[in-house]
């Protein structure tokens, strides 16, 4: 890898690039406070846009969230002081970041109490998306992380890091897990949290590998022992390992469940086919040995019960079977 970045000509960090890089990164001297409240107003703003968001299942929305969300900031910020050995300044951003990862939660969740009655957490695509992390995720985020580390340490390339933000998105899982708190749903918000750790160890492992192959360690004087940084990044290492466990559980989960959704999904559909098509399949959703398959029409089908246990007798996996029927007057088409 350092032969590749000499081979394409990469500049490395040097004293003089110090000054420029510390001004982005670190919120200290005369202007600390100024963008110490920069970035909670910020980070606020953020997360009172991303809830509304994903409570309206709003795409957009939470683009625009993730866009201004600045939390990104603080943990490259660690993992740069790290590298260049400042276990002072990899104090204070970490603790930058642990006190925005749960304000943004805290904000969440009491904006979640005022529209939880309208959210579905089986059927909003922006909460379903993110609680249910998987291998995938990790080497997205690893490599979001690369990319982030390596636009904050040049300027010629700055207008890339918004692009990373939306591509590891921090505030939304956050919001998702203050959301789910605020409506007792503990499985979706372990699921949003180990989203958001997953994006978090990934910046620190992969931005630091980043800011050690560009020389930045070198071109600092550090008050850090080279065993102390080591140690530092095998516990960053560890944890993403340990992420990954969840992830790789996750991930084959979620193989089966589409197995065995495609199947339900065909059962339904021949079973419908027996009737006059007066009614449709609209929906089938399958989670663990659960399957929900909401069915719409003009009259109620015959022997609906039916199905459930001809899903059951054909799909070993599902153990129950939720049958919901909708009226085609009453169903909203997209």
């Amino acid at each position: 890898m350092a032969n590749l970045i000499e081979k394409l000509k990469i500049k490395k960090f040097t004293s003089a690039d110090l000054p420029e890089l510390e001004g982005k990164l670190f919120f200290e001297g005369e202007r600390k406070q100024r963008h110490v409240a920069q970035f909670s107003l910020l980070l606020f703003l953020s997360a009172v846009i991303a809830t509304p968001g994903i409570v309206a299942d709003s795409t957009a929305t939470v683009i625009g969230a993730m866009l201004i969300a600045p939390l990104m900031i603080p943990i490259v910020a660690t993992t740069a002081a790290l590298v260049m050995g400042n276990a002072r300044r990899a104090w204070r951003s970490s603790l930058l970041v642990v006190a925005g990862t749960l304000g943004v939660i805290i904000v969440s969740a009491g904006l979640g109490r005022l529209g939880i009655h309208v959210v579905d957490f089986e059927t909003n695509s922006q909460i379903t998306a993110r609680v249910v992390p998987r291998v995938l995720d990790l080497i997205i985020a690893l490599a979001a992380g690369t990319a982030g580390a390596y636009a904050m340490s040049r300027k010629e390339i700055a207008d890339s890091i918004p692009g990373v933000a939306i591509s590891i998105a921090l505030v939304p899982p956050l919001c998702v897990v203050g959301i789910a708190i605020s409506a007792a749903q503990w499985a979706d918000a372990w699921g949003a949290l180990l989203l958001f750790l997953t994006n978090l160890f990934s910046i620190l492992l992969a931005g630091g590998a980043v800011f050690a192959l560009l020389g930045l360690g070198a071109a600092v004087k550090s008050d850090m022992s080279r065993p102390k940084k080591r140690a530092a990044y095998e516990i960053v290492t560890l944890a993403v390992l340990l992420v990954a466990i969840p992830l790789s559980i996750a991930t084959i989960r979620v193989a089966r469940d589409s197995i065995a959704q495609a199947r339900i999904t065909t059962i339904a559909n021949q079973w419908v086919g027996q009737y006059p098509s007066n009614f449709i399949i609209k929906s089938v959703l399958v989670s663990g040995h659960k399957v929900k398959i909401v069915i719409s029409g003009t009259e109620r089908p015959p022997n609906i019960e039916d199905l459930g246990a001809e899903i059951q007798s054909q799909v070993e996996q599902i153990a129950k079977v939720k049958l919901l029927y909708i009226p085609s007057s009453l169903y909203q088409y997209p």
